[in-house]
């Protein structure tokens, strides 16, 4: 290619092998206004404008001046020793590359000579070619290829050094676009990190995933929590169903997307396996609560890491207890110590903090209860009280800005007609939940659904559960908020086989209708179920 080159052509010497005193050369240079690498299009009804003198055609200019006193020094070491230059020194003396240049983003040529810099414009290149010439003419004819081998360093470098200045321009004009993949304080190309989060907090939850993969700072971000503490502040929340139907398998459901998700198995011992075991989610964590061989054990989900983690401690160790979440906070309520006693004390967890806080305790011990939010306080409800086992009907409301208790009777939407032969024990806790700071009960024996009146304490009967959302005795069915709507989890078993279904409803959209969201076969009933909204 001749574009932006100079080409300097030697005239073979004459037939009687003597050494010419003149040397011609021509000088290609097609003057082209090259800009970002494209040719412009030409147009020939346009009259040519006056153009100022190119940077790239001086520096040509001076570089040929110093082409010229190169071939002065090799011309005038030849007669000085009034030797003929064989063939192979004419080979050895090749053309030299006039110009070197790179193309910076801007568009602009940048070029160097021999690893020196450019400071002074043309001038400093006569310089240049000066000292060369004073060298030459003290060096010793034998000293050519020294010279010449000087001369292919001097090239090397500059080579050398134009691709490390292309390389530094390019990782310039990347983190102009924004697409660096270093932990900078910005996440998105021209805003600033708060807009960034801002942003990302309104993308779902399921291509969190996509995202954390595209750069490091969006996965540090995503698992640092701090993006999900946005959304939570801002109040965008996603409300995904965990639940197990196997001793140590766990499921996650996204309705939004209705897709099933399978989370890691859990490592744990036979004993925790074949335990009793209640679960939690708070804020990005689900707590499975069980019990292995002498003690009380938590095992930990992170949503951040996707992962299991075991070793937390509660204040006092329990189980069989009643809990809920509001945000970043839960409060576990009563159960039952190792030795088996009913507790009255209550404790706070906070999943940021990964810290546990000793409420003070409540006006009764019970176990066997269940626990909701609803108006920012935590309610209590029922459970199995007493030396002798007795079933209670009231319930307990914390305010957690006074620290106090306060018993509300009748709070518990009561349990099925039992036998004289079946124990307390035998049924499940309150199936309750609140949507919309409206408390709502399954009564699984007569397939209803209740809601609480808070005025004038009492449960008030307001439709049916779906047809096929089959339990014993209230185990294997869960019911659960899940955002505005109301979820219930269960489905039709016979013979070992069967099928788990999710129904929902709307509360504020009239009498329950229920809609099946999703179908899938399961030889079990759901052992536990929780729903993390973040």
């Amino acid at each position: 290619m001749l574009d932006g080159r100079s080409c300097v052509v030697p005239r073979l010497f004459s037939s009687t092998c003597q050494a010419e005193n003149d040397w011609s050369y021509m000088k290609c240079l097609l003057e082209l206004d090259i800009k970002n690498g494209k040719r412009p299009m030409e147009i020939d009804d346009v009259e040519d404008e006056p153009q100022q003198p190119r940077k790239c055609t001086r520096k040509l200019d001076s570089y040929n001046r110093v082409e010229m006193a190169r071939i002065s020094l090799q011309r005038q070491s030849i007669e000085a020793n009034d030797s003929v230059v064989s063939q192979m020194d004419q080979e050895a003396i090749e053309p030299l590359n006039v110009c070197e240049v790179v193309v910076g983003e801007d568009g602009a040529l940048t070029d160097r000579l021999f690893g020196e810099q450019e400071q002074e414009g043309d001038g400093d290149l006569m310089d240049v070619g000066d000292r060369q010439s004073d060298e030459q003419q003290q060096a010793k004819p034998g000293d050519l290829s020294d010279f010449g081998a000087r001369l292919s360093e001097y090239r090397l470098e500059d080579d050398e050094n134009l691709m490390n200045s292309s390389e530094q321009q390019s990782e310039q004009q990347q983190q102009q676009l924004g697409g660096d993949s270093s932990d900078s304080g910005s996440l998105l190309p021209r805003m600033n990190r708060d807009s960034s989060i801002a942003c990302l907090s309104r993308c779902s939850r399921s291509d969190y995933g996509s995202l954390a993969s595209l750069t490091r700072s969006f996965r540090n971000i995503i698992r640092s929590g701090e993006l999900y503490q946005w959304r939570r502040l801002n109040g965008i929340m996603e409300h995904w169903i965990y639940f197990s139907c196997a001793l140590l398998e766990w499921e996650a459901y996204d309705p939004i997307r209705q897709r099933w998700m399978h989370l890691p198995r859990m490592a744990s011992n036979e004993c925790f396996m074949c335990s009793d075991k209640e679960s939690l989610a708070v804020g990005t964590e689900l707590l499975v609560f069980g019990r292995e061989l002498r003690s009380h054990v938590i095992y930990r989900y992170s949503l951040l890491t996707n992962s299991w983690t075991s070793g937390m401690r509660m204040n006092a160790p329990r189980c069989l207890f009643g809990s809920a979440s509001l945000g970043e906070i839960a409060i576990l309520a009563g159960g039952c110590d190792s030795e088996g006693h009913i507790l009255d004390s209550a404790e706070l967890y906070n999943s940021e903090t990964q810290t546990w806080e000793t409420l003070p305790s409540m006006k009764k011990p019970r176990k066997m209860c269940s626990g909701v939010f609803m108006d920012g306080h935590f309610y209590v409800i029922g459970g199995i009280g007493g030396s002798d086992s007795k079933v209670l009907t009231c319930g307990e409301e914390y305010n957690i800005q006074s620290r106090t208790w306060t018993e509300i009777p009748n709070m518990s939407p009561g349990r099925s007609s039992r036998g004289p032969e079946m124990p307390a024990t035998a049924e499940a806790p309150p199936l309750v939940a609140v949507v919309n700071d409206e408390l709502y009960a399954a009564d699984y024996a007569d397939m209803e659904v209740k809601k609480y009146d808070k005025e004038e304490k009492v449960w008030i009967t307001i439709g049916r559960l779906p047809e096929r959302a089959v339990s014993m005795n209230g185990w294997g069915l869960a019911f659960r908020a899940c955002g505005d709507k109301l979820i219930v989890i269960g489905g039709p078993r016979t013979h070992g086989e069967g099928f788990i279904e999710l129904n929902s409803w709307v509360p504020s959209a009239g009498p329950p209708q229920w809609d099946l969201l999703a179908r899938k076969r399961s030889g079990n009933f759901v052992y536990n179920c929780a729903v993390m909204g973040c």
